[in-house]
């Protein structure tokens, strides 16, 4: 499923126009991504959680030459599944 698929499941449950809910979609993803990029965590419940995380730095190989690389310390986006997301995916 991408965006326009879910626009489209949710424009036709609630019926909303399509421009409405892309707008509601798009509000909600950039407000996701611009708490998580502050540091926050947004939990909803049932579904799951974003948060950052902090990877330190390390030593990885270069798969062609094999030369020993450092890899930087950096901040990566995080999903954690909710237990009710989890429980209807395992059935």
């Amino acid at each position: 499923m991408n965006k326009a698929d879910l626009v489209n499941m949710v424009s036709a449950a609630t019926g909303e126009t399509k421009t409405v809910v892309s707008s509601i979609v798009d509000k909600t993803i950039d407000t996701i991504v611009d708490s998580v990029v502050e540091g926050k965590k947004v939990s909803l419940l049932g579904f799951g959680s974003f948060e950052p995380k902090d990877r330190s730095a390390r030593q990885g190989l270069n798969p062609k030459t094999g030369e020993k690389i450092a890899i930087p310390a950096k901040r990566v986006p995080s999903f954690s599944a909710g237990k009710l997301f989890k429980d209807k995916v395992q059935g």
